[in-house]
């Protein structure tokens, strides 16, 4: 890893994309951002508990980037080297898959990896009355060490959840609106929940209030449960996935996410790494925190977790 991370000193000769503008990816510091690990995307459906806007080329567009199609890449000059399909499983149950991909540059000193997640209609929990559907909130991939990494998502669908805010952390941060009753509560945010928590403690897989809520209850938190500390290690995606989904979401499938960082010309077979790919339900609604580990590809000579 650390031969790979010397290059980012030379990332420019070499093709890795510096985006200045608000369309394209967008850089994600090692060290994060000002008070927070956390920027930004789109800030429309707060987090979607309401219907969000899609990104065009003219609006709403943070970190959102435009390729032709999914097969592409959203940073031209590279070329897709893998393209992987793996399930998502939890207590036996298969809720949906991942699409895990790895472009790279002509130098082959760059690469893109991407993943995108698929729900499907299953009960993951047999156990509980009714039907759950598993719900992704986050999706974060690891495996990239102190390098500053661009990132950011494609819209490949028109029922795709996009991209809340990116954070250079481990650790996924629950965001619920104050009501999910009606439209107007919808838009409003839950009493002491943060778009971009702080940075001061916080380490685990993800942190909120465990228990699920119904509709007309007031969201409320504490200043405690909206942090996460600075890993750079990760790279954490905030989204809203579910094939259905309690706020009456319809978002059955995420974006095309995207993090761009320092590789090799090495075999892309031997970068796979058990655990790369996390998805985290974080209990938006009436849901509990759950995760689930994927095996993903990660630049050469990386340590996961």
């Amino acid at each position: 890893m650390k031969n790979v991370m010397i290059s980012l000193a030379v990332m420019g000769a070499f093709g890795l994309s510096m985006p200045a503008m608000a369309t394209g990816l967008v850089v994600i510091p090692a060290a994060g951002f000002s008070g927070t690990a956390y920027t930004l995307c789109n800030t429309t459906g707060n987090f979607g508990s309401s219907t969000p806007t899609q990104p065009t080329t003219g609006a709403n567009n943070t970190c959102a980037t435009f390729p032709a199609n999914e097969a592409t890449s959203p940073v031209s000059g590279y070329t897709l080297i893998a393209s992987t399909t793996r399930n998502a499983v939890i207590g036996g149950v298969t809720v949906g898959n991942v699409s895990d991909r790895v472009w790279r540059n002509t130098a082959q000193t760059s690469c893109i990896f991407g993943a995108r997640f698929t729900a499907l209609n299953v009960d993951w929990d047999a156990g509980t009355t009714g039907t759950q559907y598993f719900e992704v909130n986050d999706i974060a991939r690891g495996g990239f060490g102190s390098a500053s990494v661009n990132a950011g998502y494609y819209i490949q669908a028109t029922n795709a959840s996009p991209v809340y805010r990116i954070g250079r952390t481990f650790t996924s941060v629950q965001h619920r609106a104050y009501k999910y009753d009606t439209a107007a509560n919808k838009l409003l945010l839950g009493t002491n929940y943060l778009d971009l928590p702080t940075a001061n403690s916080v380490n685990t897989a993800y942190t909120g209030e465990v228990t699920g809520i119904g509709p007309t209850v007031i969201a409320s938190t504490t200043a405690a449960t909206q942090d996460a500390v600075v890993n750079s290690n990760w790279i954490d995606f905030t989204i809203d996935v579910a094939y259905v989904d309690d706020d009456g979401g319809s978002n059955i499938v995420s974006a095309m996410t995207y993090v761009e960082a320092p590789c090799d010309s090495t075999a892309v077979s031997g970068w796979v790494k058990t655990g790369a790919i996390r998805l985290r339900q974080t209990g938006q609604e009436n849901t509990t925190m759950q995760e689930i580990s994927v095996d993903g590809y990660a630049p050469p000579g990386s340590t996961v977790p």
